[in-house]
């Protein structure tokens, strides 16, 4: 039986600036941890191991929910649903901003992740309510904002923590983001669900969850505790067998949350494999670089404070935005083997040079830069590919997949980065060595080339990447 399809409701400025202010807001509180996460060390009394899960419990909290909120929002309606998200995000911010402790610091980060799910919400409110032309228009609005809020919380994260507390970082954003909902509430129309018979795969979002939060706290376990082996391999079979159960009810759901038979085909799993690589050795360079700048500047670090860390990761920010919007011209300008030897090349050279050169802040700015924009444009990169490589009515899935590798590659890096620091500590003091940070620079370079391996094994084309009349690659 089909539905009739409404007309769109032309809604209003307020509406679509309501929109914008809230992707703002949400850009700012995702991002203030990473200038700060130094400090939240100190403060918090925890090692560069545990201060990592800080950040990629977030980001474990918006893999899964990101697949399946498209989904919550055609089935109940995009409103609705952005609201029942924004109620989590703000519980989760203000837990955080009254955190006594890392604990209820994690768990308010993990509620604050599924702000990750209120982009494809956006987007299916501006769709529903607005004609073609100006849907576009508003939709670049809103990734415009939530760009700029990443940059606006890499800046403030400083300022706030330092002449209040670091409370205030995620106390402030969430007040912006309560604030907003209520206003969405009141001028944004309701939008009339979508009936389906596909139902929403919780189980495999639980064990996916459960599989990477059981990974990266395993890691912390191991390398700060020095577990017994018995206790290793507890833990490595408890992660073996969540993901082995995701795996088996990805397969046999009838709406899974990813789609993983579409990973037999090879653009696909080539895909996926690179951006793991990819995006794994940015990880750890993302992580490292803050820490060094953190660390006393008697030894071989700087001992800048949170504002200026944040300063001095601006450039960065600004060129990982630049790269992600044109990663998909770029590759279609000169080629997908191009696009990835080059961002191989670069990161590689980028950090095994930074194991030697590492005494001027203006290395590690470039250093920052430079591997932002090879992750960036390699990452679009393999994302269009994907798309391309798909029928048209696959490539929610097939992106969705791919960003959720994404965001596993760079919560992998960072961990396994605050793992190196963490085995690489000074017995006396605690903090980490200039050796362990040069181990660490030289272990991302190395995953950076692995992804030149890959690209020779998996055979990627020189050609350029284009679309064919059924939606497949050249």
């Amino acid at each position: 039986m089909s539905l009739a399809v409404a007309s769109p409701v032309r809604i209003g400025r307020l509406s679509i600036g309501a929109l914008g202010i809230l992707a703002l807001a949400l850009g700012t509180l995702q991002s203030v941890v990473e200038p700060a996460l130094p400090q939240l060390q100190r403060e918090l009394g925890v090692g560069p191991s545990e201060g990592a899960l800080i950040g990629n419990t977030l980001l474990i909290t918006g893999a899964v929910i990101t697949p399946v909120a498209g989904k919550l929002g055609d089935r109940y309606g995009g409103k609705r649903v952005l609201v029942w998200l924004m109620a989590v995000v703000s519980a989760g911010g203000l837990l955080a901003g009254v955190a006594p402790n890392l604990p209820v610091l994690l768990l308010g980060q993990i509620l604050q992740g599924v702000m990750v799910g209120a982009l494809p919400l956006s987007f299916i409110l501006v769709r529903k309510n607005l004609p073609a032309r100006a849907s576009q228009v508003a939709i670049g609005v809103v990734m415009a904002l939530f760009t700029g809020g990443g940059m606006v919380g890499t800046l403030i994260a400083g300022p706030l923590s330092e002449k209040l507390s670091w409370h205030w970082m995620f106390a402030l954003p969430t007040i912006a983001i309560i604030a907003t909902t209520l206003v969405l509430t009141r001028l944004m129309p309701h939008d009339p669900p979508i009936a389906s018979d596909d139902r929403i795969d919780w189980p495999g979002v639980v064990l996916l969850s459960g599989a990477l939060l059981a990974f990266m706290i395993g890691l912390v376990r191991v390398t700060g505790d020095g577990l017994p082996p018995l206790a290793v391999v507890a833990l490595t079979l408890l992660v073996a067998a969540l993901a082995t159960a995701w795996v088996v009810v990805e397969r046999r759901a009838a709406s899974p949350m990813v789609d993983l038979r579409m990973l037999a085909k090879p653009a696909m799993w080539h895909s996926c494999l690179l951006t793991l690589v990819v995006t794994t050795s940015f990880g750890m360079v993302a992580f490292l670089l803050p820490q060094m700048f953190a660390i006393s500047a008697d030894g071989y670090g700087f001992g800048l404070s949170t504002t200026d860390i944040g300063l001095f990761l601006l450039p960065g920010a600004i060129a990982g935005a630049v790269s992600d919007s044109v990663g998909g011209v770029v590759a279609g300008r000169f080629g997908l083997r191009a696009v990835l030897v080059g961002g191989a090349v670069v990161t590689a050279a980028t950090t095994i040079a930074l194991a030697s050169l590492h005494t001027a802040a203006w290395q590690l700015v470039l250093a920052k830069a430079l591997t932002a924009i090879a992750a960036g444009v390699a990452g679009t990169a393999l994302l269009t590919r994907a798309a391309a490589a798909v029928d048209t009515g696959d490539t929610g899935i097939a992106t969705s997949l791919l960003v959720v590798t994404r965001v596993i590659g760079v919560a992998l890096g960072s961990q396994v980065g605050g793992a190196i620091l963490d085995s690489g500590a000074d017995s006396k003091t605690g903090l980490p060595t200039e050796s362990a940070f040069v181990t660490g620079f030289v272990t991302a370079g190395l995953v950076a080339a692995l992804s030149l391996l890959i690209v020779r094994i998996t055979k990627i084309r020189s050609t350029k990447i284009r679309s064919t009349k059924n939606g497949a690659q050249a």
